[in-house]
């Protein structure tokens, strides 16, 4: 551009710079008139350093996870709509940003921006933000970004997009679509779903919210393109004002009643259940799918959500009800595969067998997705209880009868018997309150493992032993979801180790830690119990409680190993619970019966609890002190002997040092002439 001199020289100045913007800068000038040297906020009339009146646009946000987490180090492009230069942000460790823009108010009346958000690890986000004639800039605008790889026992995003889409691709007046809306949406459904560009028909799908603001399924459309598009908070703002607009009837909070087309769709308020799942909030998720049956009672993707998120939350008779509806209301697939997992948790083996068959319809199951193999191998698992466990079997003579419920042991000689039953249901409540919190708020731990491993004859002489210590990593899943702990083993050195002698006909042990969740709350109901009477150890009274899993409900079991064949195995045993503060201090168990499957006559684990407690960490942990497991397997008797000691909570500065730890009983696959008890 040309400069003539002829009039004032700020002036003159001023004149070289662009005509549209006027100025730019990376931050406030000095003395400008209309900041709030507070709050930042601006005013219409803003001087740039040459003295003339701009409008001042703040441009600023905050970049967090799923789960409201700051992310820092995020790079933030921006581009403005209408005139503007390019640039390129970096969140502060508080994942924020910002960056301010003049313009002249002559020639931009409006001012809008596209963000594009990008960090390795996290997926790309978009974002087109328009702040109009008023410079409403002073709002922070959130960008969420999330992870690429989605959980794969929930709904995926193309999955919702899918059914979504194939519901919204065609609309009319009676969905509140008005006459002059139907070429913009048109358009808007060319570029999103023919030519697969979300992010195209934003402009086309935005026209018709202006015209047709109360159209619900055409903001559900515009929300669904924003999703695809990698705007997750514009969608969230446009499912959530759908929402509001179903549940006012369109009035707002006026609460007057009018009849408006179209406006009682359950699109959504799915939309948003959904959304809540994948941020692992089931309960709110589930008041949302609720919410939705409510206006849709036979909706097949809200019922079959909502059967998804009771199993999630371990309600397994009612996510059997839910996705059985489900199907029948004419589902996805994927609803009759989840039906299959919630009926072989309510334990009907032969109906979740039966929908597994249809789901796979003659495909082989080697070739389907690893979750589908998961649940195919779980109702293998069953059909080898239900061959094991549940069908008549003859009693092998030469092994006696272990039966907790019924018969006494030497252990309980000078038990004080139980006159009834009356306190057994006072018990199984406070023991199941102090399980429930003890997985719940138990940490990440480290402790020194001291493992004794002994060959036994018949004559109780000890053949060969061999001694080895580890450090034992014991640490909670990140999916909440999930109870029970991930245990590894790591040599002195600090790297990843397993016990030695297998190949030397020594077994490996492991998993003592999970022991009690059969007292959780939510695995009382797969056992039987009885009171059997108080008995005095180590100076405390004790409840002594016997126990035994039932093969056909339980959802929890061990593991044995021998070489590549493996069988479930449950329990039968004994718990020693103190009288005044209900904690687990001895536990005894033994099979539920012999398994000649695996050649497995005998197997004893008998578990001494003491107290633990952390300077950084409220309250007492109750942790295996002593494990003694005696085995009779194959005609050989077998001993393994652990002693804890030296807890610690594990940190980050652990991991460094101890290496990328291996899970416990991996190598068992590489030596395969010993047993392997998990």
């Amino acid at each position: 551009m040309r400069c003539r001199m002829r009039v004032v020289m700020i002036l003159g100045a001023a004149c070289c710079l662009p005509t549209a913007l006027m100025a730019q800068t990376g931050g406030v000038p000095m003395g400008a008139p209309g900041i709030n040297a507070v709050t930042g906020a601006p005013t219409v009339n803003t001087l740039n350093p040459y003295g003339l009146y701009q409008k001042h646009w703040m441009v600023a946000g905050r970049v967090v996870t799923l789960n409201g987490d700051p992310i820092p180090n995020v790079r933030v492009a921006v581009q403005p709509t209408e005139a503007g230069e390019f640039r390129t942000l970096i969140t502060d460790d508080q994942g924020n940003f910002a960056t301010e823009y003049f313009t002249n108010p002559e020639l931009v009346k409006t001012f809008g921006v596209i963000l594009i958000v990008n960090k390795k690890g996290y997926l790309k986000a978009h974002e087109l933000v328009d702040f109009g004639e008023d410079q409403k800039t002073t709002m922070a605008i959130p960008i969420t970004l999330r992870e690429p790889i989605a959980d794969p026992q929930l709904l995926s995003q193309a999955e919702m997009s899918a059914a979504f889409t194939a519901r919204l691709k065609s609309l009319g007046p009676a969905d509140g679509l008005s006459s002059k809306s139907e070429k913009d949406y048109a358009h808007g459904v060319e570029a999103y779903l023919d030519h697969q560009h979300p992010d195209h028909a934003l402009p086309s799908f935005s026209k018709v919210i202006e015209r047709d603001p109360l159209c619900v399924a055409c903001r559900a459309m515009l929300a669904m393109a924003e999703l695809d598009s990698g705007d997750w908070d514009g969608a969230n703002r446009n499912f959530s004002r759908g929402v509001d607009d179903i549940r006012s009837g369109g009035q707002g909070d006026t609460g007057k009643a009018k009849a408006l087309p179209g406006m009682k769709r359950p699109e959504p308020i799915i939309a948003l259940g959904i959304m809540e799942s994948w941020r692992h909030q089931e309960e709110r998720a589930a008041q949302f799918f609720q919410e939705a049956l409510t206006l849709a009672p036979n909706d097949a993707l809200a019922l079959q959500e909502m059967g998804r998120m009771q199993m999630f939350m371990r309600n397994f008779s009612s996510a059997a009800s839910y996705l059985g509806k489900a199907v029948a209301a004419g589902g996805s697939p994927e609803a009759r595969l989840l039906h299959s997992e919630a009926l072989l948790d309510v334990g009907d083996f032969d109906a979740a067998n039966q929908e597994m068959t249809k789901y796979l319809d003659g495909r082989d199951v080697k070739t389907m997705p690893l979750y589908v193999r998961q649940v195919w191998a779980r109702i293998g698992e069953r059909k080898k209880i239900e061959v094991a466990y549940l069908q008549p079997k003859t009693k092998a003579k030469s092994v006696p009868a272990i039966d907790y419920l019924h018969s006494p042991i030497p252990e309980l000689k000078d038990l004080v018997v139980a006159k009834d039953q009356a306190p057994l249901q006072e018990v199984l409540t406070e023991v199941g309150k102090n399980v429930e919190s003890f997985f719940k708020n138990f940490p990440n731990t480290v402790s020194l493992e001291e493992i004794h491993q002994e060959k036994v004859s018949h004559r109780g002489r000890v053949d060969g032993s061999l001694d080895q210590k580890f450090h034992y990593l014991c640490l909670m899943p990140e999916d909440n979801s999930e109870l029970a702990f991930n245990e590894y083993r790591a040599n002195m050195t600090g790297d990843a180790g397993q016990p030695q002698g297998l190949k030397d006909g020594f077994m490996l042990t492991s998993g003592f830690a999970s022991v009690s969740l059969i007292f959780h709350p939510l695995y009382q109901s797969d056992s039987n119990f009885k009171y059997l009477g108080q008995q005095k150890v180590d100076g405390r009274d004790t409840y002594v409680i016997a126990y035994a899993q039932r093969p056909e409900k339980s959802k929890i079991n061990g593991i044995f190993k021998m070489g590549p064949t493996s069988m479930p195995t449950f329990s039968q045993g004994l718990a020693w619970i103190d009288g005044e503060n209900y904690q687990i201090i001895r536990m005894r168990t033994d099979l539920l019966r012999p398994l000649p499957e695996v050649r497995l006559d005998k197997e004893t684990t008998e578990i001494d609890f003491g107290q633990t407690r952390f300077k950084s960490v409220s309250g007492d942990f109750w942790l295996p002190r002593e494990v003694k497991v005696s085995v009779d397997w194959n005609g050989h008797a077998l001993r393994n002997l652990h002693d804890y000691s030296d807890f610690k909570l594990f940190s980050v500065g652990a991991t460094e040092k101890l290496g990328k730890p291996k899970e416990a009983g991996q190598s068992a696959k590489q030596d395969q002439p010993g047993p392997d008890k998990n």
